[in-house]
């Protein structure tokens, strides 16, 4: 089915395009009524009071679907039935300004939080869905073949399925909060934002008075084993994994890096958590290749394994500043916003090694007492370069880290060049 599509185009940087029907948000109000919804939907401009759109990065295969008049532009959705599986919240950390400044912690149930504003005819779209599932996983399945895990019913079922609770979120930036967050002046935040994305926002530096952003990237998503509610209890052990995407190796099982097993086993952990009692929590955040995307990850593979010498656990990160110009463009001091929606306060096991993680979480306010390294046994060959070297470079490591002139000769697979005709 075609769908008519309008000619007509507005800017909503203008400023008569402010209009009265557009709610104010007050971030860090305690109640949802007193903070007011986040309107990004499209099929009413003139209700709008944030910059950008829902859907994250899926925006442009929406906005493709419209151009080819497959879909209809007034669509609203219907939010019968789509309730949350488990009540989470509110915690105290909701209405802190501080504590979340990247996610919406009234983003779940907007038909159940603002229903009055539903009746008013407001096109509020949930960030945040929760549900249930099973996971189905060969690595869990071998830990049950050796013993490590047992199926209990509950946590585990018979045929080795996981029950988990898992939950969505779309990124809802507070632009002050991120600001402070950053140690930024406001304006100058909104200002790099305009420029780097080649003025995709003009809104960001023509309408202040809109201080909400849904950015167009990827959301995150959590996996929850055991109550949901006990993530909020410090007495409740509590087991960890924050982990951030890794196509290559979580999908597809690369062997060069030490994603997947890593991932695995935090799985397996806080499934063994959940079955003494306790939680677990995977948060699986979208950062491809230390958030400088797969492209340059690829990049940076053949120049490690082409440079003299081999791939090198000496010049690892050396050869991404080459190519990126930076080693890492991750910045974790967002992520333990997801953790504070589910009112944690401690984390009692951790599968990390990377200080910024730890740091950014306990900066928050999140008490960490036992951090939780990969066994050796887990580590694929090739990806030894890897874990060598980020021990050297600081990472947590009790068993130590090898010298410099040991860090040389950890060298990985040579790549494979390619026989074509041709091929200079």
């Amino acid at each position: 089915m075609n769908y008519e599509k309008t000619a007509h185009v507005i800017l909503t940087s203008h400023s008569n395009q402010v209009f009265k029907d557009a709610l104010p948000i007050h971030w860090g109000a305690k109640t949802p009524d007193l903070r007011g919804p986040v309107v990004a939907s499209l099929t009413d401009e003139r209700r709008r009071n944030a910059i950008g759109t829902h859907s994250g990065s899926y925006t442009v295969y929406r906005a493709l679907s419209i151009a080819a008049g497959h879909f209809k532009t007034s669509h609203k959705p219907d939010l019968h039935n789509t309730e949350s599986t488990t009540i989470i919240g509110p915690h105290e950390s909701w209405t802190d300004p501080d504590k979340m400044v990247s996610i919406d912690p009234w983003g779940a149930d907007v038909n159940v939080h603002f229903k009055k504003d539903f009746a008013k005819g407001y096109d509020i779209r949930p960030t945040i869905a929760v549900t249930q599932a099973h996971l189905q996983i060969p690595e869990i399945q071998e830990a049950i073949k050796l013993g490590r895990l047992k199926p209990d019913g509950k946590i585990i079922l018979e045929r080795g399925d996981i029950k988990i609770t898992k939950v969505a979120m779309e990124p809802v930036w507070y632009l002050p909060g991120i600001a402070k967050r950053l140690g930024l002046d406001e304006g100058e935040l909104r200002k790099i934002l305009f420029q780097q994305t080649g003025g995709m926002f003009p809104e960001l530096v023509t309408r202040p008075d809109l201080k909400v952003l849904l950015p167009p990237i990827g959301s995150t998503t959590i996996y929850i084993f055991g109550d949901p509610k006990d993530l909020a209890n410090p007495n409740i052990e509590l087991t960890c994994r924050v982990h951030d995407e890794c196509n290559g190796s979580d999908v597809f099982g690369s062997d060069i890096c030490t994603c997947r097993p890593y991932l695995m086993y935090g799985i397996e952990d806080a499934a063994r958590t959940a079955q003494r009692g306790g939680v677990g929590l995977i948060a699986y955040y979208r950062k491809e290749g230390r958030a400088l995307g797969e492209v340059t990850k690829f990049l940076v593979y053949n120049a490690r394994k082409r440079q003299e010498g081999g791939d090198s656990a000496a010049t690892y990160f050396h050869r991404t500043e080459c190519v990126a110009g930076v080693e890492d463009a991750r910045f974790q001091e967002l992520m333990p916003d997801i953790l504070q929606w589910f009112g944690i306060k401690e984390i009692h096991n951790i599968h990390s090694m990377s200080n910024m993680k730890f740091d950014a979480i306990t900066k928050s306010g999140i008490k960490i007492h036992n951090r939780i390294s990969i066994p050796d046994e887990l580590i694929p060959d090739d990806a030894k370069v890897e874990m060598e070297a980020k021990k050297a470079a600081g990472y947590f490591a009790p068993e130590g880290a090898k010298k410099s002139d040991e860090l040389k000769a950890v060298v990985g697979r040579k790549i494979e060049e390619s026989k074509a005709e041709g091929k200079k």
